[in-house]
């Protein structure tokens, strides 16, 4: 019991003083000010960095107005001291290891809309006039 005591408050003091791996993500667009959504969820506009919790395969839409919306996988991928069981290792460092990951888009301008703005103006005044009619008359 003598014995194992030393090896009980090494493990103990390593446990204590061990760190999480942090991971940070960097999203930048060309142009920037895009909204991005990861996995259906709404994270931000870009430029932007956020805190992710596993490596694989994210599902990926940027939207801008002006732009067509771009849907998209990517990946993160693991560095080597994250990889099973060198990872445990890393976790239980004493200084505080941080994995930082970035990804990048362009985005493509929308196409020009075919019918002029005061045509689209036209019609909508004549679709309110015809709305806001007589009520037709119940039989």
């Amino acid at each position: 019991m003598i014995r194992s005591t030393p090896v009980f408050i090494i493990a103990l003091v390593l446990v204590l003083c061990a760190s999480c791996v942090e991971r940070k993500l960097t999203i930048t667009s060309q142009p920037s000010n895009a909204l991005v959504y990861m996995n259906g969820r709404e994270i931000g506009r870009t430029p932007i960095e956020t805190d992710f919790l596993w490596y694989g395969n994210y599902d990926v839409q940027i939207r801008k107005e002006g732009y067509q919306t771009l849907k998209t996988h990517s990946r993160i991928s693991a560095p080597w001291w994250q990889w099973v069981p060198i990872d445990l290792l890393a976790e239980l460092m004493p200084w505080h290891p941080t994995d930082h990951q970035s990804l990048h888009y362009t985005l493509n301008p929308a196409p020009a809309s075919d019918k002029p703005v005061q045509t689209l103006i036209e019609r909508a005044t004549e679709m309110k006039s015809e709305i806001e009619g007589p009520v037709a008359r119940r039989p």
